[in-house]
């Protein structure tokens, strides 16, 4: 770490851009910083004759879906650091490349939309992102490598960035209480989790990554390691990326084999003092509550709005609470470069920062304007 302290000084001083490594952030550890992140980034919204068909037929459902983002690489420039990816298995390919929802669009005489798939990704093997499927299936990234490709072209333009948090939530089940054919999508399996990591891998080398093993370290449980040693230090770990794994449930099937994740990409999403716990989501939790976790060393995610409720009515209370939590990870639908066009309701850090000194942990000699060293 003091070596590439010493390179990253060196190079930055060259080519005349203040250097991070020491100065103001010499000490502080990657937990101990919060960022802005996006709710299902990927998510492109509806083209117009879909947006008609889900009016008529789920007119309650649609409002919680009227929200798009920005490719991921325009997020990141805008200062995002956190991402969300929702993600699909198709191991043979082409599952998900027929979904109802043109059918229907065709069958209600409505005018055809824009060709979701036009360059015919989604008939060929490997895991697809998208939010539901058959009714909210259009991306602005795919498949799920292609949206990694993006994440790590990106980096490599700007490697004086934070850590970048990608959330991972892999979706599986029928559609229920629907009146048309719905795609069953396949099951997550200790075997297709191996496939999901080795996608990851494939992307990123291990030496771009921030794993669980690493931040183990010769801890016999991540758990003992986040709690006793903490989290690597934010100078030895800036340029690389984390996956988190978004929903709960999955996490037994990731964990068979691996015990305290040993060997895997993905933190869980666990329960404080299990073993692989490290990352904790909170979305729905207080202030008081995740103030606690934080305090403790986890890493904490949690939504500052959602369903677009505070988009449309403009209330920032939830915002505000969770902007104090100290929760490093703050998702929401509308970061301040895609704010709502209906009230302007937005969220982002004082001073327009991609991150800052964690207003809870209160990092010492922590500076906000340190924490990244800017692409030149």
């Amino acid at each position: 770490m003091i070596v590439r302290c010493f390179v990253l000084v060196f190079l930055t001083a060259w080519i005349g851009i203040p250097a991070a490594c020491g100065q103001g952030t010499s000490g502080v550890r990657m937990n101990e910083i919060q960022v802005i992140g996006t709710h299902n980034s990927y998510h492109a919204g509806f083209a117009p004759s879909e947006e008609r068909l889900w009016g008529r037929l789920a007119p309650d459902s649609l409002p919680s879906l009227d929200y798009r983002h920005a490719p991921l690489d325009q997020q990141l420039d805008a200062g995002v650091r956190q991402i969300e990816l929702d993600v699909f298995a198709d191991a043979k390919g082409g599952l998900f490349a027929d979904p109802a929802g043109p059918r229907l669009v065709a069958q209600s005489g409505l005018s055809a939309d824009p060709p979701f798939d036009p360059q015919g990704v989604l008939r060929r093997p490997g895991f697809k992102v998208m939010h539901v499927q058959d009714i909210d299936y259009r991306s602005t990234c795919q498949p799920f490598v292609a949206c990694l490709e993006l994440v790590r072209s990106w980096s490599h333009a700007h490697p004086g960035h934070v850590p970048l948090f990608i959330l991972v939530e892999t979706k599986s089940g029928k559609l229920k209480q629907v009146s048309f054919r719905s795609v069953e999508p396949e099951p997550f399996t200790p075997s297709v989790f191996d496939a999901l990591d080795a996608e990851i891998r494939s992307i990123f080398p291990s030496d771009e990554l921030i794993t669980p093993d690493l931040v183990r370290g010769d801890f016999a449980t991540l758990n003992q390691a986040i709690r006793k040693q903490g989290w690597p230090r934010l100078d030895s770990v800036r340029g690389k990326v984390v996956f988190l794994m978004d929903q709960r449930p999955a996490r037994a099937a990731y964990l068979r084999g691996h015990a305290s994740l040993r060997g895997r990409v993905l933190f869980t999403n666990s329960e404080p003092g299990r073993a692989d716990a490290a990352f904790i989501e909170r979305n729905e939790g207080s202030a008081a509550e995740i103030n606690l976790l934080i305090r403790e060393g986890y890493l904490v995610r949690t939504r500052t709005d959602s369903g677009t409720e505070e988009a449309r009515s403009g209330d920032i209370r939830r915002r505000d609470e969770k902007l104090g939590s100290g929760a490093q990870l703050l998702s929401t639908d509308y970061p301040a470069s895609e704010p709502s066009r209906w009230t302007g309701y937005s969220v982002a850090l004082p001073g327009a920062v991609p991150a800052r000194c964690n207003p809870v942990l209160r990092p010492t000699g922590c500076v906000d304007s340190a924490l990244e060293v800017p692409a030149r």
